[in-house]
């Protein structure tokens, strides 16, 4: 059986070569299993953080979404598809299969507590709510203060000027 390729087979080609060489060399994970990295969307607004990840064919059991010290966790495996019992052959596989994991740093001023997560139509989406971050309070700057009218400055031991040890000596001669 002869399969002719599309316009865009030349396109996932490509991507192969760029992404084997980061590859493990066997291209295998641990007990022999592929490994496969899902593409990933991360989009920000004033509210939350949101990561958009590509699982088709997934369901919730087979992903673990964790955050643990500022690191976002996605981990999961997507099992081969077999027929009932029936060995076939397979003429081309471009779908990956096997365990993946995906690790993000997440920014300063996120709730990891209130991390939520769903899967529909083969879309995962984490959504991470982000906390108010404390504002800087604005200081008023008056105009026109007298100097004078303010209370005594402190030498640095923690006394005025009034009550330094040179005028408290004085003080105690003149009596």
């Amino acid at each position: 059986m002869v399969y002719t390729a599309t316009l865009t087979a030349p396109m996932f080609g490509l991507r192969r070569q760029i992404d084997r060489p980061t590859e493990d060399t066997s291209g295998c994970g641990p007990a022999g299993r592929h490994e496969w990295i899902p593409a990933v969307n991360i989009r920000e607004t004033e509210k939350e953080l949101t990561f958009a990840v590509e699982l088709p064919g997934m369901k919730p059991e087979d992903v673990e979404v964790t955050a643990v010290g500022g690191i976002l966790t996605i981990h999961g495996e997507r099992n081969e598809e077999r027929g009932d019992g029936e060995e076939a052959l397979y003429h081309l596989i471009e779908r990956n299969y096997g365990s993946f994991t995906r690790r993000f740093q997440l920014p300063q001023g996120v709730e990891e507590e209130k991390i939520e997560a769903d899967v529909a139509q083969g879309l995962l989406q984490v959504h991470i709510p982000k906390t108010a971050l404390p504002q800087p309070k604005r200081i008023r700057v008056k105009a026109g203060v007298d100097a004078s009218s303010r209370a005594p400055q402190a030498t640095g031991r923690g006394e005025s000027r009034q009550d330094s040890p040179k005028k408290m000596a004085g003080a105690h001669q003149s009596k």
